[in-house]
């Protein structure tokens, strides 16, 4: 009876949805430390996740607590000593706190392959469910795979760095299946390579998905021997084909023309990764204050990908300032002047006048407001 009951509660643990933080069966306690946590009322904060750095209420939020801390201690003291800070082991815990009933030398082996890639600790805070796979069994022969595409740890870090949860992909199921679709339909090695580290997500997808991907950038005239390619990828692997099919919607409806688009997506696909939000209100900026034509804009479509109160409006500011007090011309290219790193423009508009006006670092750090370009400030339209 007693096994029956670990069982089913075993049997529970395992259907939380993968991506929740749910920790394998092979890393948890034994059947007895199970029903221990499982009956054990919950009213008040665990110590363990507090020392955590959780506050109370989160700790009971959690619903795990754990009677001894001496386990907990050891894992506490265990990451720490791998370079995690305070911060990053109280992330960690917030997103798995059954990690601290897991014995140390169990994730030890597994901290120091992800060091040895040179994978951040933050990176392993934010998706901690890697230090809960098999070592032999998962983590090893995923890696192994991914150098084999990869041509360096650097490269192998850096994918999955940007995308830690694309290595709980089960290597033969889906891994290997996609890799080898993604050769089947023409994609040149050396462009798997490149969106394997851009977007590693791309190795959970099955290959039916790839292949609705490839139709759907055919379609819009990128060729998969095309540099582009495996950015256009990304784009899509991120949204599905009806939230695609929207975006393009969308852009139609603001007067985009069918050619624009495509030409705007060949050269920046992540144009269709924005919210419907983001895009309206940019795009009315662009159109409504700055009296850009919508041409322009879809002609610099990497402009849509500049943060409205981090970048844009700042730059337009100084850029106001500069105009109204004679130290550039009204004849600027506007698109040109507001896109680029934050280091071109403040080298060309801002630390060139700083001393002579001072009111132009004022401009940049948005204590100066814009609200658009006055008439007086223009001697022709700021166009391309």
């Amino acid at each position: 009876m007693f096994a029956s009951i670990c069982r089913r509660r075993l049997f529970r643990l395992c259907q939380i949805p993968f991506g929740t933080g749910a920790i394998p069966s092979d890393a948890l306690p034994h059947c007895h430390s199970l029903a221990t946590i499982a009956d054990a009322p919950v009213s008040e904060p665990c110590a363990a996740l507090v020392s955590c750095g959780l506050s109370p209420a989160a700790a009971v939020a959690h619903k795990l607590p754990i009677r001894s801390t001496a386990k907990a201690d050891a894992v506490r003291a265990l990451l720490r000593s791998y370079g995690f800070t305070d911060a990053e082991v109280a992330d960690l815990v917030r997103r798995l706190s059954q990690i601290l009933s897991v014995d140390p030398d169990r994730i030890r082996p597994k901290l120091d392959l992800f060091a040895s890639l040179g994978v951040k600790p933050r990176r392993l805070a934010r998706y901690p469910a890697l230090l809960t796979r098999s070592l032999d069994k998962h983590l090893v022969p995923c890696i192994q795979f991914l150098r084999n595409i990869l041509s360096t740890d650097e490269d192998v870090c850096l994918a999955i760095s940007r995308t830690p949860r694309a290595l709980s992909a089960g290597l033969e199921k889906i891994m290997r299946p996609a890799v080898d679709t993604l050769r089947r339909l023409g994609l040149p090695d050396e462009s798997i390579s490149k969106l394997v580290v851009i977007e590693m997500g791309v190795l959970m997808m099955s290959p039916d998905r790839i292949c609705q991907i490839f139709e759907a950038l055919k379609e819009f005239g990128l060729g998969v021997t095309e540099k582009r390619f495996p950015y256009g990828i990304r784009a899509l692997c991120c949204i599905s084909r009806e939230k695609w099919l929207h975006r393009v919607a969308l852009y139609r409806s603001f007067g985009v023309s069918e050619g624009e688009l495509q030409r705007a997506f060949k050269k920046q696909p992540n144009i269709v990764n924005f919210s419907d939000e983001i895009i309206k209100k940019k795009i009315r900026f662009f159109l409504d204050v700055l009296k850009l034509e919508l041409s322009e804009v879809m002609e610099q479509p990497a402009i849509i990908g500049y943060s409205l109160e981090r970048n844009i409006i700042p730059r337009c500011a100084v850029l106001s300032l500069l105009m109204r007090e004679g130290k550039i011309g009204p004849n600027v290219k506007l698109i040109s002047a507001l896109l680029g790193s934050a280091n071109m423009f403040s080298t060309r508009y801002v630390l060139r006048y700083a001393n002579e006006l001072p009111d132009v670092v004022k401009a940049y750090e948005g204590k100066i407001t814009f609200d658009v370009f006055r008439e007086q400030d223009l001697l022709v339209p700021l166009k391309l």
